[in-house]
């Protein structure tokens, strides 16, 4: 027998997951990463825990699996994305901690660039928009506040990397400095019609070209890795960030197919074809793969609290053990209670880019119970994607009927049915749950030419299909009330500066 190993490295764990050439799941092993969180705002990894700990599930997945090194065919990673990290190119020690995607450091930086007017450029260019989440303003941060960062960069011996270019490096024993064209799209220093660093964004941020890695497509030779066992050497032939990797994952190879990931954030993307689109609703267009010399692009709606909600009444308000409680405790109310919860506990994504929006719950009475809170936690996500789905129609000019869905919440009927409601379309989740992973090892096998596995359709039947069936009045009412606590919720900032 025949595998490919994915690893999916994320915001909240390491995981390695095996599959056979059919593409059935056979293992997967996972840890946990600290979270360090130093300031209000800062969130941060240590990057050798990330390595340590994605080598070593990677090694637990080979021996649960009960296979040898040399069963292997090809390696495919993916990753969380915009998590900057810098390092040593001779020693390949990290300078400092990893600046986490949700991290809201550099957000006065950000509002400094955009009142000098850069914002219009670095959307034209990259298709983003001029925000904190991206790597940019954080390597332009770790450069002016870290002395040995900056005399590295000065001797030309830093590296960059986003965290499929740190796994790679580390894989390698740092004989590459790679990344893939999907992850370089997230920087803000990539020209996403050139196809190039741009030279323009490099000097507006101060930062060196000699920290930038080479940048590959999505299924190619990357380098090999004898990590696994020091005798075997194993390909490495497929990168993408993870949302790119979930839309190949779900097959959405079609113009204007698109897919949701619950996961800690909900990411909206569509597939748009070899054309980026020039979006008015405050999205953003992104690169969502290149497979030989074709480009394929997306539009999408990145929501930076989406399953975090939940970890957060779980870990800072203690109202459950297991995140999988949430839905029977927010079951155990007939409805929101007229309490509603907009999550800006990290700012607000898409489509209001607001990073100083801050949490809010409203509506609450000396009746509101802990599951009522559950419950308006719940909907939040559901409200979320329903402004980015909305979004996403004015740019696209026609009404979309049909949301495939992945990530840790799709488990969640209860939310998985609200969201089909509230949003007035289709939901389908496959019975594959790992679709990021999946598409890692799609990527990995057009890499290596594995026709066998390029195949299969194992991800292609279906666990669950929801569809909508609330009434077109509740659901309007109960939207208006969300943009309502939205509205509110982006004025504190105002209010905290009297």
């Amino acid at each position: 027998m025949k595998y490919i190993l994915s690893i999916d490295q994320g915001t909240t764990s390491s995981r390695a997951l095996i599959f056979d050439m059919q593409g059935a799941l056979i293992v997967m092993a996972q840890r946990e990463i600290t979270q360090y969180f130093p300031q209000p705002g800062w969130v941060e990894h240590d990057p050798v825990e990330i390595w340590e700990s994605q080598l070593a599930v990677c090694l637990e997945a080979i021996r649960k699996a009960a296979i040898k090194p040399t069963d292997i065919q090809a390696i495919g990673i993916t990753n969380q994305r915009e998590t900057t990290i810098l390092w040593d190119k001779k020693t390949g020690q990290p300078v400092g901690r990893a600046i986490v995607w949700q991290d809201r450091r550099t957000a006065n930086d950000c509002e400094k660039w955009i009142e000098q007017g850069h914002a219009d450029t670095i959307r034209g260019k990259t298709g983003l928009m001029l925000d904190a989440y991206f790597s940019a303003s954080k390597i332009r941060w770790v450069l002016t506040h870290n002395e040995w960062a900056y005399q590295l960069a000065a001797q030309n011996q830093l590296a960059f990397g986003t965290v499929d270019t740190w796994l790679l490096w580390n894989l390698t024993a740092g004989a590459v400095h790679a990344t893939d064209i999907s992850n370089a799209s997230r920087t803000m220093l990539f020209n996403i019609h050139t196809l190039q660093w741009d030279t323009d964004l490099l000097k507006l941020f101060g930062i060196p070209p000699s920290i930038l890695p080479e940048v590959k497509s999505n299924a190619c030779y990357f380098g090999q890795t004898t990590c696994l066992h020091p005798e075997i050497s194993i390909p490495i032939t497929g990168m993408a960030g993870d949302q790119q990797a979930a839309l190949f994952g779900h097959r959405c190879d079609k113009k204007g197919m698109a897919k949701n990931t619950y996961g800690t954030g909900c990411f909206v993307v569509m597939n748009t074809g070899n054309s980026p689109i020039n979006a008015s609703q405050r999205l953003i267009s992104t690169i969502a793969w290149k497979i030989n010399h074709q480009v394929t692009y997306a539009l999408e709606g990145s929501i930076f609290v989406g399953g975090a909600v939940v970890q957060w009444l779980r870990d800072e308000l203690q109202f459950f053990h297991e995140s999988s409680e949430v839905e029977q405790l927010a079951q155990e109310v007939t409805d929101n209670g007229n309490v509603y919860f907009v999550p800006a506990l990290s700012g607000l994504g898409a489509p209001y880019w607001d990073p100083h929006a801050r949490g809010m719950m409203l509506g609450l009475t000396r009746g509101t119970s802990k599951a009522h809170i559950a419950r308006a936690a719940l909907e939040s996500i559901a409200f979320q994607t329903c402004d980015v789905l909305q979004a996403m129609q004015e740019d696209l000019k026609h009404p979309l009927t049909l949301l495939r869905a992945d990530g840790g919440a799709t488990k969640n009927n209860w939310l998985m049915q609200f969201q089909s409601d509230m949003a007035g379309i289709m939901l389908q989740i496959p019975q594959m749950k790992e679709v990021t992973a999946l598409g890692a090892a799609r990527f990995a096998a057009l890499g290596a030419a594995l026709p066998d596995f390029l195949s299969t359709d194992s991800n292609d039947s279906l666990n669950n299909t929801f569809e909508p069936n609330t009434d077109s009045i509740d659901r309007n009412r109960m939207l208006k009330k969300w943009q309502q606590a939205v509205s509110l919720c982006r004025q504190w900032h105002i209010t905290d500066e009297l």
